[in-house]
């Protein structure tokens, strides 16, 4: 198991200059991040959050060094900020977010997650009432086929969703293994990727609803931020695909402007003060082929930071 890995930990906790404040991890997963913040700063305060309680548990063991300085929540990334009191708010300096599946959930069996598993779930809220097993058995051919060309940016999704939907009529689908032996008998390869990588992304970006997720937090923290809160804090996310990373850096993007009037406007009217801060990543930060080497799945890992506040602008 590769649980251990925490993706670009070094490249986050360099590029935030950590010293002080508090920190909401808004995806705590086994806790590698939070732990390389709270070594390099004991005192800090870090509000954990995570839609997986498994993780949780597991986090509080790894963490327990720490535990008075650190306050859990099982709650999604989108509502993080929720969650918090507004004098907690104030003090917080740092959010962080790793939007990926974690290698404790690909790599157990029964979370349904991976190809070779006999479950087939991709919760990564055991408590959410849809699965993959649902959205496999019971969606529309036209629902699959958005999932799949929206999701999952698939070429061929047409034929993919009429394989899956010829092959329920006959007999539901019952595991992940059934579904990536299907795709891989009738789709080569992906410049290595096993060619069911994208089907799994679609079905779990939509069993979990991940996209919507990411928007929500990124709107909550600038909801914030125009309320007073959230001064002087930097905000660092990892994306591991194409929709993701864009959908970051659209909000990092229109943070910054500092003139929002319509394009065809002749002459500024908005004031040209609106930026809430800086892009502290022109491009976004990759892992070095060392950590590549050594943790495969953080090889499509994105990192951008943006930093919030006047000082920045």
């Amino acid at each position: 198991m590769n649980v251990h890995c925490s993706v670009l930990k070094d490249e986050l906790l360099r590029a935030f200059s950590w010293s002080t404040g508090g920190l909401i991890d808004c995806t705590l997963g086994f806790g590698g991040h939070t732990l390389a913040f709270l070594e390099s700063a004991p005192n800090t305060q870090v509000y954990a959050f995570d839609r997986d309680k498994s993780a949780i548990a597991l986090a509080q063991q790894r963490l327990e060094k720490y535990r008075s300085h650190i306050k859990y929540y099982h709650c999604p990334f989108s509502l993080v900020l929720t969650k918090l009191e507004a004098n907690e708010l104030q003090g917080v300096r740092g959010i962080i977010a790793d939007i990926g599946v974690s290698s404790m959930q690909l790599d157990n069996a029964n979370r349904g997650f991976n190809f070779h598993s006999l479950a087939l779930d991709m919760r990564m809220d055991k408590d959410s009432n849809l699965d993959a097993k649902r959205v496999l058995n019971s969606y529309s051919l036209r629902e699959l086929e958005a999932i799949f060309k929206n999701y999952g940016e698939i070429k061929q999704y047409k034929k993919l969703t009429r394989l899956i939907v010829d092959r329920r009529a006959q007999k539901g689908f019952e595991s992940c293994l059934e579904l990536s032996e299907l795709i891989e008998s009738h789709f080569p390869r992906m410049g290595g990727l096993h060619p069911a990588t994208l089907a799994f992304q679609a079905i779990r970006i939509e069993v979990n609803d991940e996209l919507n997720q990411l928007r929500t937090l990124l709107q909550s923290i600038q909801t914030a931020f125009e309320g007073g809160a959230l001064e002087q804090c930097k905000v660092g996310i990892i994306t591991f695909h194409s929709l993701e990373d864009r959908i970051v850096k659209q909000y990092f993007k229109q943070w910054s402007k500092s003139c929002i009037c319509p394009e065809e406007s002749y002459k500024c009217q908005c004031g040209n003060n609106h930026a809430l801060g800086e892009i502290l990543t022109k491009k976004p930060i990759t892992p070095t082929s060392k950590e590549i080497a050594h943790n495969k799945r953080a090889r499509s890992a994105k990192l951008r930071i943006f930093a919030l506040g006047a000082k920045y602008v």
